[in-house]
C-alpha cells in the first residue's frame, strides 16, 4: 500500500484524489490546504490547514499553482521524504533539497466536475533518485496511466507544445463559435470537422494532414475571409496563421 498526502484543494488535487481513492494499493492519508472551505470536497479522508499537522506518507504530492510550489515546499517540516509536484513547466529543483525531489505531471487538461479516464492520460515522471522513479511508476501502473521519463527541460518544450494543441486550438474554437452565432449558424455544424481534424493525426504527421487555403495559396478565398471578419484581432490572428502556414508549404 502506497501511502500519499495531497498539498492542495484545487481542479487538479480533486481529480488525482478521485483516482487514487478508486484505486487498489494506494490510499490518500491527508489532504492539505490553507483553507478549510476548500478542503469539503476531500470529507471522506483527514484534512489539515496547517503544515505542522501533516501525517507520515510515502510520498507528498504538491498540486497547487506554479507560483505557490516553492513556498509549499520550503514550509514542509520534514527532511529526506519523497516530496513531488505536478507542474508543466516548473523545474524539479523548485522544490527544497531537504527533502527527496520529483515530478508527477499529467499531460491533461482538467475541468472541474468532468470525468477524466486516467488510462487514457500520459504521465511524466522524474527523480532524483532511482528508487523514488520506482514508486512513481508504480502509481502510474496503479491508475492504468502510461507513464514516461521525461526531464524538467523536456517537460517544458510539452508544456509549451500542449498549450499550442490545447488553449490556443481551444480559443480558435471560441473565435469560431463567436462568429457562426454572429452569422446565426449552428456551431455544432463544426463539430464533426473539428473530430476529423483530431483524428487526421493518429494516422498523419500534422504536416501532411494540413489542408485549407493558406497551404494551397488561394489568395482570392484568403480575401474573401479577411473581408468576412469585423474584429482586427481576428484578422491580425487569421492573417499571422495564413503567413505561417504559406511559410511552411513555400508558399
Amino acid at each position: 500500500m502506497i501511502q500519499m498526502v495531497i498539498l492542495g484543494a484545487g481542479n487538479l488535487a480533486q481529480h488525482l484524489y478521485t483516482v487514487f481513492r478508486a484505486t487498489e494499493g494506494l490510499e490518500v492519508v491527508q489532504v492539505y490546504n490553507r483553507s478549510q472551505k476548500a478542503l469539503s470536497y476531500f470529507n471522506a479522508t483527514n484534512t489539515t490547514t496547517s503544515l505542522k499537522e501533516l501525517l507520515e506518507a510515502d510520498i507528498y504530492i504538491i498540486a497547487v499553482a506554479d507560483d505557490a510550489i516553492a513556498a509549499i515546499a520550503n514550509k514542509l517540516p520534514f527532511t529526506d521524504r519523497l516530496v513531488v509536484h505536478t507542474s508543466g513547466s516548473a523545474s524539479m529543483h523548485m522544490l527544497h533539497k531537504k527533502n527527496r525531489r520529483g515530478v508527477f505531471y499529467p499531460l491533461q487538461t482538467f475541468t472541474k466536475g468532468v470525468k477524466v479516464d486516467f488510462t487514457k492520460i500520459p504521465l511524466c515522471l522524474e527523480t532524483g533518485e532511482k528508487a523514488d522513479f520506482k514508486i512513481l511508476k508504480s502509481i502510474a501502473d496503479a491508475i492504468g496511466s502510461n507513464s514516461y521519463k521525461i526531464s524538467s527541460e523536456q517537460r517544458r518544450a510539452l508544456h509549451v507544445s500542449a498549450v499550442f494543441v490545447n488553449n490556443f486550438s481551444n480559443h480558435m474554437y471560441r473565435i469560431a463559435h463567436e462568429i457562426s452565432e454572429a452569422n446565426n449558424v449552428p456551431f455544432e455544424i463544426l463539430h464533426p470537422l473539428i473530430q476529423e481534424t483530431a483524428n487526421k493525426i493518429h494516422t498523419l504527421t500534422p504536416y501532411m494532414a494540413q489542408t485549407g487555403p493558406a497551404k494551397r495559396g488561394d489568395q482570392k478565398t484568403i480575401d474573401d475571409h479577411l473581408e468576412k471578419l469585423d474584429k482586427d484581432i481576428h484578422k491580425e490572428i487569421y492573417t499571422l496563421l495564413t503567413q505561417s502556414i504559406a511559410k511552411t508549404y513555400g508558399r
